[in-house]
């Protein structure tokens, strides 16, 4: 903060500091995230001293160009920030910039003509199938209390027998798992419904967790519950699965949602069709199954090449 003292004018130091102040107080961000707009900003108040040749006023923002901007992140790339940081350094300028704005001291119109830079897609890596299996089995879980174990296993199998969300596992009541049932009813992103075929051991999963739980499932109330009886949360899986990793040596990509990609990724090396899994994980637009699932050009060929009369 120091160097913010001497490369910015005083109105500007001031209104910066009211605005990380309104970040943790009216939108309560996390420390990360605030770390990093206050990182952001002073990175570019500092490129913005030499540009200027003086420290920065509310005057010169209110005169930014998308020019300014847009040689602010060309000179971060250069010192080696990624697509990703420069999102966020745009994100966190933007942030700013309306700030003042909305105090009436600046037109924050230059921001809001600059393209985020593409972000690349970044996709959980599928485990092999022998390692999901051994995972989603109540043996391999490392709670000594045996409904705790079954209840991890039981959320695991679903996310890698169903290919649900987390969130969606989750969000299953007991009435969603009527005995004798062969599919599941998922309410997905956007509120969009799908079905998805119930496998034996995953519904067997479920019952023996339904048996061991001390809770009481009322029907349409949550199925997975925390070792309190609340609503389990995320969290707690996501945890789990970070000691698995460790206790099976698999690598940091071995998420909740890798499970979910291993799902996908399996069907498709067993001769899946790409319509089909699209169904079963909820995706509006195939582009993004072929993404999410790793097909490249050649396994596509090879479904042509296989199934097109003229090949």
């Amino acid at each position: 903060m120091n160097e913010l003292l001497i490369i910015a004018a005083p109105d500007l130091t001031e209104k910066r500091r009211d605005w990380l102040e309104s970040l943790a107080s009216e939108r309560r961000l996390s420390p990360n995230t605030l770390d990093a707009y206050e990182r952001d900003t002073r990175q570019f108040l500092t490129f913005l001293t030499g540009h200027l040749a003086g420290p920065a006023k509310i005057s010169d923002i209110h005169t930014l160009r998308a020019a300014d901007l847009r040689a602010f992140l060309a000179a971060r790339r250069r010192e080696g920030s990624g697509a990703r940081s420069l999102g966020r350094h745009l994100a966190g300028l933007r942030s700013f910039l309306r700030y003042l704005e909305r105090k009436g001291l600046v037109n924050a119109a230059a921001a809001g003509a600059i393209r985020a830079p593409k972000q690349p897609k970044s996709l959980p890596k599928p485990l092999s199938d022998r390692q999901a299996l051994n995972l989603v089995t109540t043996g391999a879980q490392l709670q000594e209390d045996p409904w705790i174990a079954a209840r991890d296993a039981a959320v695991l199998t679903l996310l890698y027998g169903c290919g649900l969300r987390i969130s969606e596992a989750l969000g299953l009541r007991p009435i969603d798992l009527t005995p004798g049932a062969t599919t599941l009813r998922i309410t997905g992103k956007g509120s969009k419904t799908r079905l998805v075929p119930l496998l034996q051991v995953v519904f067997d999963a479920v019952a023996t967790y339904q048996k061991l739980c001390p809770y009481h499932l009322e029907a349409e109330k949550p199925l997975f519950r925390g070792a309190r009886g609340g609503p389990l949360q995320p969290a707690i899986i996501q945890r789990e699965m970070q000691k698995l990793r460790s206790a099976f040596g698999l690598p940091e990509t071995a998420t909740p949602h890798a499970l979910r990609h291993s799902f996908a990724t399996h069907l498709l090396a067993g001769g899946g069709d790409l319509r089909t899994i699209q169904e079963l994980l909820g995706h509006a637009n195939l582009s993004t199954t072929q993404v999410y699932t790793g097909v490249d050009s050649s396994r596509l060929l090879e479904v042509y090449d296989r199934a097109h009369p003229r090949a």
